[in-house]
């Protein structure tokens, strides 16, 4: 299932503020790397998004979902979300 807009708007939101890269906000969208291509996204910053995930959108994500492939691209973290709501 592919993410809607409103969610991939949300989880972007929720991941610039994490990372604070408010300034190339506007160079980030549903196909942007993540791992590998926001130095600012290492495994502290994975956990700290992955708690605000967690509270922005009252979701659970287990250890075991948390996998390269779910933070490959800003879509793929935003599916993730979505198959949680």
């Amino acid at each position: 299932m592919a993410p809607t807009g409103t969610t991939i708007d949300d989880v972007k939101a929720v991941l610039v503020s994490v990372l604070g890269i408010e300034d190339r906000a506007a160079t980030i969208d549903a196909g942007t790397q993540l791992l590998g291509n926001l130095p600012e996204l290492d495994s502290m910053a994975v956990l700290e998004l992955v708690a605000a995930l967690e509270e922005r959108f009252g979701v659970t994500i287990d250890d075991d979902e948390v996998t390269a492939d779910v933070f490959d691209t800003l879509k793929s973290l935003a599916a993730l979300i979505d198959s949680k709501l």
